[in-house]
């Protein structure tokens, strides 16, 4: 998948209780991160008032302990209604989560818009004989302008 084009509007959240990407991977394959469609979702209590731009071509990008490491297509925002009643918002992705150059970013709560030209790039698709590289060696490189 390209990398989105530089008018783009996108997310950015913490990826909460996950250390990776291969975590948040995992999470999405089970049952409760999954939508009826099957495709995986992101439950929030407040609705973007942005998703006309979001939906065009948009993506969620994801902060794993401090550091943005990936991303994923927003395909659609659907209305939920919770067991108790309160609505929310259903952040429906794409399965395919795309690896991005690391960027580091500071904690905050819920999320929040991201324009295209303050995301972080898409990274190559992996070659079978590349090693991934931690997280934080990867961030560590990021900031010094080495990867």
């Amino acid at each position: 998948m390209p990398n989105p084009t530089p008018g783009t509007l996108n997310l950015i959240k913490l990826c909460v209780g996950a250390d990776g990407v291969e975590d948040l991977i995992d999470w999405q394959q089970g049952a409760r991160a999954q939508g009826p469609d099957g495709l995986p979702r992101h439950i929030t209590r407040m609705a973007p008032r942005r998703a006309g731009e979001l939906l065009d071509g948009g993506s969620l990008y994801w902060v794993f302990r401090g550091t943005v490491l990936a991303r994923q297509r927003i395909l659609r925002l659907d209305p939920v209604i919770g067991a108790d009643g309160i609505r929310r918002c259903a952040i429906v992705l794409d399965p395919s989560v795309i690896r991005t150059e690391p960027m580091p970013r500071s904690a905050f709560q819920g999320w929040r818009y991201l324009k295209q030209a303050n995301a972080p790039r898409d990274l190559p698709e992996a070659r079978p004989d590349d090693d991934t590289l931690p997280p934080a060696m990867s961030a560590a490189l990021a900031e010094l302008g080495l990867r």
